[in-house]
C-alpha cells in the first residue's frame, strides 16, 4: 500500500471513529434508535449505490429512439457517448449498428452475424481491414434485406469481423446512399 493510499484510510478511520463517538454521546441511552437510524441511512446509501450502478442501464432504455420525420428522413437522436446508433431490421433480425463514418463496409460483429443464422467457424476469413486496432481478417457476406426505418434495401453487402467487437459498424458503402445531415444532436438521413 502506497503513501496516499495509507492517508486516505487513515483520514477515513478518523471521520469513522469521529462520527462513532459522536453517536454514542448522542444515543447514549438511547442506542435502539440509533441502531434504527443507522439502519435506515444504510439503506438510503444502499438504494443510491444501486441507482448510480444502473444509471447507464435505465438511461439507454429510457433515451429516446430513431424516428421517421413528416417528410420521411429518419431522425437518430445522439447518444450520451457521442455517437449515433442506428436501429435495423437485417434479415428480420431487429439489430443496433454503430453509424462510422471512418467505416467503409457493413461490419458485423461475430455475436451479430451468429444472430443472423451465420456460424463464424464455416465463414472463409480472406478479406483484411485496417481498424484502429491493428488488422483483422473479415469474411464477406450477403444480406438478403435490409431496413433502416422507411428505407429497404436487398443484398447488401456486408464483412463479418473475425475479432471480437462490441457491436457491430455501419459504414460509408451504406450509410453513402443516403444524404447525411448533423445538426445539433441529431443526425438526419433522407433519400
Amino acid at each position: 500500500m502506497d503513501g496516499d493510499k495509507t492517508a486516505s484510510l487513515v483520514y477515513l478511520a478518523v471521520l469513522l471513529a469521529a462520527v462513532a463517538g459522536w453517536v454514542m454521546v448522542e444515543y447514549r441511552q438511547r442506542l435502539g434508535q440509533a441502531l434504527r437510524v443507522a439502519l435506515a441511512w444504510g439503506m438510503i446509501f444502499i438504494g443510491l449505490m444501486a441507482g448510480y450502478g444502473l444509471w447507464n442501464d435505465i438511461a439507454s432504455s429510457a433515451a429516446p429512439r430513431q424516428t421517421v420525420g413528416e417528410t420521411g428522413e429518419l431522425i437518430i437522436p445522439r447518444a450520451q457517448d457521442g455517437h449515433y446508433y442506428l436501429r435495423l431490421l437485417v434479415n428480420g433480425q431487429d439489430m443496433t449498428f454503430l453509424a462510422d463514418t471512418g467505416a467503409t463496409n457493413i461490419v458485423l460483429s461475430p455475436a451479430d452475424a451468429q444472430a443472423l443464422g451465420m456460424v463464424p467457424a464455416d465463414l472463409r476469413f480472406l478479406g483484411e481491414a485496417v481498424t484502429a486496432n491493428g488488422t483483422v481478417r473479415t469474411a464477406r457476406v450477403k444480406l438478403d434485406a435490409v431496413s433502416l426505418g422507411p428505407f429497404q434495401d436487398r443484398d447488401v453487402t456486408a464483412y463479418v469481423n473475425e475479432a471480437e467487437m462490441d457491436g457491430s459498424l455501419l459504414g460509408m458503402d451504406y450509410l453513402g446512399r443516403f444524404s447525411i445531415e448533423i445538426s445539433g444532436a441529431r443526425m438526419i438521413l433522407r433519400r
